[in-house]
């Protein structure tokens, strides 16, 4: 770009989920209602795992781990989006903070894929080899998996939110939607994003497409291990439990998928604003009610 053409940004606008007024407040109190549950829900999981030295076994410190990632995740989001339902103009975030809540989305939603897929991964071991189970998932097994899970979100987090440095953004500084989100943000870029579209492109795919191969392996040799199941009644349960983890599973990597795995040039901004509530809001609300 020709110097000039661009001016230095130092805030911006959330246009927010809708324009239309009677939506505000409805909206307002659904997430609010989403935010308290999510709260409510992923707080205790890890107090009573906490508290009862009963579940003091790696698969409820899995559990707390992810209750945690979900904890976060949606705090990073959610009062920001719910402040815009209730002023008059639409709300402004600075540069800094704009990219900072960038940067803490990025690590815990990617954490979250891989935490899933430690979960998975934990869930095989135990029911096809629970007489190795721990020699297999020992304490330093379970510690290195988590210490992994956030390294690898860590790194991701730290890639996209550096690259993003590199882009000038012009005058018009309106977000079209109620947090900084890579895709809203190059959209507001006058100078050239083709790394960073490429950058979004690879790294949606190492981690959406590996963490989703660990846990459909792990859940199909699960599965054949649930058909040799003799009882009738405990082969359902099985099933009925799995299958609940597997629904919440495609949800969360089927609308992040569908999110990032396609030029920002073809997506629409109104089906991306759909799918991210999903893997945003909605599933750290929903884990805890479904892994419990």
């Amino acid at each position: 770009m020709e110097p000039g053409n661009h001016s230095t940004v130092t805030e911006f606008t959330l246009a927010g989920v809708t324009e239309q007024p009677e939506l505000q407040l409805p909206l307002f109190f659904l997430f609010l209602g989403i935010y308290v549950v999510t709260m409510v829900g992923n707080l205790g999981m890890i107090t009573l795992i906490g508290l009862s030295s009963h579940l003091h076994t790696l698969m409820y410190y899995f559990l707390s781990s992810l209750s945690f990632i979900d904890l976060c995740h949606s705090t990073v989001i959610t009062p920001k989006m719910m402040a815009n339902f209730v002023v008059e103009k639409n709300t402004t975030i600075s540069y800094p903070e704009c990219m900072t809540q960038l940067y803490f989305f990025l690590l815990f939603a990617i954490s979250e894929c891989y935490m899933l897929a430690a979960m998975a991964y934990d869930r095989y071991v135990a029911t096809c080899s629970p007489l190795l189970y721990n020699v297999i998932m020992s304490h330093w097994a379970w510690f290195s998996l988590v210490w992994g899970v956030y390294m690898i979100g860590l790194v991701c987090a730290f890639a996209h939110t550096g690259c993003l440095f590199r882009i000038h953004f012009c005058k018009f500084d309106v977000i079209n939607y109620d947090f900084c989100d890579f895709l809203s943000l190059l959209k507001l870029s006058c100078s050239s994003i083709y790394v960073n579209e490429l950058l979004i492109l690879i790294f949606s795919a190492i981690n959406i497409l590996a963490p989703t191969l660990i846990i459909l392996s792990s859940y199909i040799f699960i599965i054949a291990r649930i058909l040799h199941i003799r009882s009738t009644e405990g082969k359902s349960k099985a099933f009925s439990t799995r299958s609940s983890h597997i629904l919440a599973v495609a949800v969360f990597f089927g609308s992040a998928a569908f999110t990032y795995l396609q030029p920002s040039s073809v997506s629409s901004m109104g089906q991306w604003k759909v799918s991210s509530v999903f893997y945003t809001i909605v599933m750290p609300m929903l884990n805890p009610l479904i892994y419990s």
